[in-house]
């Protein structure tokens, strides 16, 4: 913001040049100059630009779109958060909220502009749990504007999330997965397509999915480094990106960082597919990693695979996630503890798994109207 003294002159007054330099709303550098006569003047000159110009960025700043701080909050968080649960952030943003309101100045975000947009996501066919997060999202993004001081206060959070539904059918539905007969059928299907290591690197990927219960992103991180004995080391994840783009992070909270012992059918094909890697491979070290290799398999084969194997099974298609929900029916109706299941796969609390999991129990009444039939009394 310098004062410069220029060639020029007026009335006997010496000419200056007074420039100052400030950051547009779209964050781009701006200059603007002006000329004034006296020293005195071009002092009070550069104190005014500099009060218009703050002034300006302020009422610039609540002229911002909400698909202008969906992009800035996105840019912030870049450094704050992981990046796959970032992307899940977005993508909710992407749907939920800038199809309705992206175009939306922050001085025109009212309450009942705002409430409209909650009774438009409230009639749609989402799960209570999408409409609850989608508002938790947006929440938090209007706190980011406050805190950027955009806007003086959250009118969002004033309204308060969506309330659950009281219609039956909204409720969440019970979770698909395939029991151990189905996956037998599955994976004896899945064996049949094994021709070279990559194959094999499927068939392990299902195997270690269903008896583990492990989440796709630590699978596809699992290096042979990471076995020791029968104890499988549960201590990172990989989120795939566009182009190829592997990014690598601790797992989801700290409870998943976990030890897991491998059952002996596991233990027996990792054994083996070892072996058919290091054979395949003369650069093979225990960094590799163990569904594929020098690099993870993809995620877009996967699923593919696991659609086509599916398929080929004559068995109901159920996604990479639900694989999770087998390991976790298999060991409930075998009367694992809940606090086990939870361990295994690596929630944060016991509740977390309760929540998902509670009506996987069907028999507990029966057995407990069993265990109280037996008592006489006079």
């Amino acid at each position: 913001m310098p004062i410069n003294k220029t060639n020029k002159k007026k009335n006997g007054l010496q000419g200056y040049r007074v420039r100052v330099n400030y950051t547009d709303m779209n964050g781009n550098p701006q200059q603007v100059e002006r000329m004034a006569y006296g020293l005195s003047e071009a002092q009070l000159l550069e104190k005014q630009l500099l009060m218009e110009f703050k002034e300006r960025k302020e009422i610039s700043k609540s002229k911002m779109t909400i698909n202008q701080l969906v992009e800035e909050y996105g840019e912030y968080h870049k450094i704050e958060v992981k990046a796959s649960s970032l992307d899940s952030i977005m993508k909710t943003l992407r749907l939920r909220v800038q199809p309705y309101l992206g175009e939306c100045r922050l001085d025109k975000l009212t309450q009942p502009r705002l409430a409209e947009w909650k009774v438009t996501i409230g009639k749609q066919d989402l799960s209570d749990a999408t409409k609850k997060n989608a508002y938790s999202i947006f929440v938090a993004l209007l706190n980011y504007a406050v805190k950027m001081q955009y806007i003086p206060k959250n009118p969002l959070a004033i309204l308060g999330n969506f309330k659950d539904s009281s219609d039956v059918s909204k409720q969440p539905q019970k979770l698909r997965y395939y029991t151990s007969e189905q996956f037998q059928k599955y994976i004896a299907t899945a064996k049949k397509h094994c021709s070279t290591v990559t194959d094999w690197g499927f068939y392990v990927f299902f195997n270690l999915a269903f008896f583990t219960g492990c989440r796709k992103g630590e699978i596809n991180a699992l290096k042979w480094s990471d076995l020791e004995g029968d104890t499988l080391h549960i201590r990172r994840q990989i989120t795939q990106k566009l182009k190829g783009q592997d990014i690598e992070t601790t797992p989801k909270t700290k409870s998943s960082i976990r030890d897991l012992q491998v059952p002996k059918p596991l233990m027996k094909i990792l054994k083996e597919h070892k072996v058919r890697q290091r054979a395949a491979t003369p650069l093979f070290t225990d960094d590799f990693r163990i569904c594929g290799g020098e690099r993870p398999l993809r995620d877009t084969t996967i699923d593919k695979k696991n659609r086509q194997f599916a398929d080929e099974a004559d068995l109901p298609r159920i996604t990479i996630h639900k694989f999770r929900h087998s390991h976790a029916s298999l060991l409930i109706n075998n009367g694992i503890v809940i606090q086990e299941v939870s361990r295994r796969l690596g929630h944060s609390t016991v509740e977390q798994t309760w929540n998902v999991y509670s009506h996987l129990y069907p028999n507990q009444e029966e057995k407990a109207l069993e265990i109280l039939n037996i008592i006489e009394v006079e």
